[in-house]
């Protein structure tokens, strides 16, 4: 007797994270096999030999099917043949050979941590890259150049909605309901090995980059949704009485900057009141986006007049993680239940020039988009009930 099936967790062991294996069981003879998946789930979602109660059910049930086939198919082709059903070269199709060593000309892995240094990146994006290549490293999926193809692409889709966000001691002590990065967060690993291989291709070692041929595939997750503040939520951030010289003054007079001249963090660390130029009462600025190269436009309102006055022509130098902190402070101490991020205060910005009549293309300048269309998401906003509330936020015409 011949049979395959799907298994959840055979040896009743769970591990540390709750999880056990979804495995292919394969019965020749009534002695028994099991292959890997690739695929760990807990208790509760497994049903009636299904992969549930997850955000990627289906993508994961869709990778456990392809495994079933996929045995199913060596074994067919070996009593189609005539030949003995042997495991291990079952096994070397399924799951890859044990060992791990592969030739050098073979090692995409390799190849793609030399590359990322020579991309002319900048230090953050740069890191991005290396996280990138050490997950799909990690997932062992896409190993050597031999490994590229569509499916396989799918497979480690499967296993990035698989990941956990991290937990403190606390919240695992608290029973915290596990949590799975978003979907934004797989699209850049996506986009960061895409462009590896992009540059593979051009440099001929590949003849096709599989992601061409998954176009809309990759879903961006939900990039429709824009949180910003409102008059009333960013006085009460400006009344906020703070010990100058504080860190939370510092993020505060920081936000405000943002919300006023729709800088990304990288570029209001980057400013400087030197690279201005007056013209009358005005202080005008056109830098160019450290992050893209974009040029932005800016106008010193009085707001950011006297924060940049403040601190002698230059913002406070902090990471955009200790900003990011310490504007979640600030948001507890005035009630602002929204999280409080860099990018709100860029959002701010934003959704008040739309909210003026400020045109969307000069909008667009002024943020320093390189495409109009991604400004877009700005305008959406604009139907909604909030604007009733939000009036001119001052400076003067």
């Amino acid at each position: 007797m011949i049979k395959t099936t799907i298994i959840y967790n055979h040896r009743g062991r769970f591990a540390k994270d709750g999880t056990a294996p979804v495995e292919v069981r394969l019965t020749v003879s009534r002695r028994v096999y099991y292959f890997h998946t690739g695929v760990c789930v807990r208790a509760r979602e497994w049903r009636l030999g299904q992969i549930v109660n997850r955000q990627d059910s289906d993508v994961l049930n869709e990778r456990v099917r392809i495994m079933l086939e996929r045995v199913g198919d060596l074994v067919n082709d070996a009593m189609r043949n005539g030949d003995d059903i042997d495991i291990e070269s079952i096994r070397r199709h399924v799951n890859g050979p044990k060992t791990k060593k592969v030739e050098a000309g073979e090692d995409m892995m390799a190849w793609m941590a030399e590359q990322v240094p020579l991309l002319g990146v900048r230090r953050g994006t740069l890191l991005h890259y290396k996280v990138s290549v050490a997950v799909l490293a990690e997932s062992g999926i896409m190993r050597k150049w031999s490994d590229l193809s569509v499916e396989n692409v799918h497979r480690w889709d499967a296993y990035l909605h698989s990941i956990q966000k991290h937990r403190t001691d606390a919240e695992l002590k608290a029973g915290k309901p596990v949590e799975y990065i978003s979907q934004a967060t797989v699209r850049n690993y996506h986009k960061d090995i895409k462009a590896l291989l992009g540059r593979a291709l051009k440099f001929g070692l590949i003849t096709a980059n599989p992601y061409d041929r998954m176009k809309g595939e990759i879903k961006r997750g939900n990039t429709e949704t824009v949180e910003f503040l409102t008059k009333d939520e960013l006085a009460r951030i400006e009344g906020l009485t703070l010990i100058d010289g504080s860190m939370l003054a510092a993020a505060r007079d920081m936000f405000v900057f943002q919300a006023y001249t729709g800088m990304a963090f990288s570029d209001m660390q980057a400013f400087s009141l030197d690279k201005c130029r007056r013209d009358g009462d005005r202080w005008l600025m056109a830098g160019q986006r450290v992050k893209t190269g974009v040029t932005y436009y800016v106008r010193l309102l009085p707001q950011v007049l006297a924060v940049v006055e403040k601190y002698g022509g230059e913002l406070p130098k902090v990471a955009v993680q200790t900003y990011n902190k310490n504007l979640k402070k600030i948001a507890a101490a005035t009630g602002i239940t929204k999280r409080l991020t860099s990018h709100v205060g860029r959002h701010t910005f934003a959704t008040w020039a739309l909210h003026e009549g400020v045109p969307i293309e000069r909008v667009s300048k002024m943020l320093g988009h390189a495409k109009v269309t991604q400004t877009q998401r700005y305008a959406k906003v604009l139907a909604e009930d909030v604007f009733g509330e939000f009036d001119r936020l001052g400076g003067p015409q």
